[in-house]
């Protein structure tokens, strides 16, 4: 079947009725699925019957693509390129910089996609450690450059914060010194007054 045939968009609760015998026959675990619907992008025919889907989770700079499901694998080979455009797509909106998966599909092998090595590994996200299997993985970006980068940004940033601080410190020092500036001031306005009526008052009176 052509790929024309389909359309791809992201997944809303209309679809969970679709969805939920295709997690079944997969023996997923469909509540905690039901849980991350909206990382579900699905695929659905020309008469917009969601016929698959594939879930794109993120943590951090890294994805984690899960839990594939057709109603029918024969549809895979039409579906998979344009679930495999969105996933990329998805990538670089939200500026990922590996990608990671336990689907062993030959396709997802022809994207890039290897068993993660030991130095893979050791960039493996916290939150997926407790899931068990097999990942194979795709480093999309320069993940040691992206780091070098961000490094660099957050000193830049502490730096700027820092001179702010001073500079706000210095603003308030101006502050106070110009409101005990305007005060003394006052008090010799008060005082040249004072002085003033009581001259004044001195010349009215000159017999007294």
């Amino acid at each position: 079947m052509n790929s024309a045939n389909f359309r791809i968009r992201r997944a809303t609760l209309d679809d969970l009725d679709a969805l939920r015998p295709m997690w079944e026959a997969m023996r997923f675990q469909t509540p905690d699925l039901e849980r991350c619907l909206t990382e579900f992008q699905v695929a659905e025919d020309a008469q917009g019957k969601v016929v698959g889907g594939i879930a794109f989770q993120i943590s951090e700079r890294h994805a984690n693509v899960h839990s594939e499901t057709f109603s029918d694998f024969a549809l895979a080979e039409s579906i998979r390129p344009l679930l495999w455009e969105r996933i990329q797509a998805l990538a670089r909106n939200h500026g990922i910089a590996r990608l990671w998966s336990r689907e062993h599909a030959p396709f997802w092998k022809q994207t890039g996609f290897a068993p993660a090595n030991a130095d893979a590994l050791k960039k493996f996200p916290e939150a997926w450690k407790k899931e068990s299997g097999d990942w194979w993985t795709l480093s999309l970006k320069d993940e040691d450059s992206i780091a070098s980068v961000e490094k660099e940004l957050e000193m830049f940033m502490a730096a700027e914060k820092q001179r702010t601080a001073r500079a706000l410190n210095h603003a308030k020092n101006l502050k106070h010194l110009a409101t005990a500036l305007a005060i003394l001031f006052a008090i010799f306005v008060a005082v040249a007054l004072f002085y003033i009526v009581k001259n004044n008052s001195g010349f009215q009176h000159p017999g007294r």
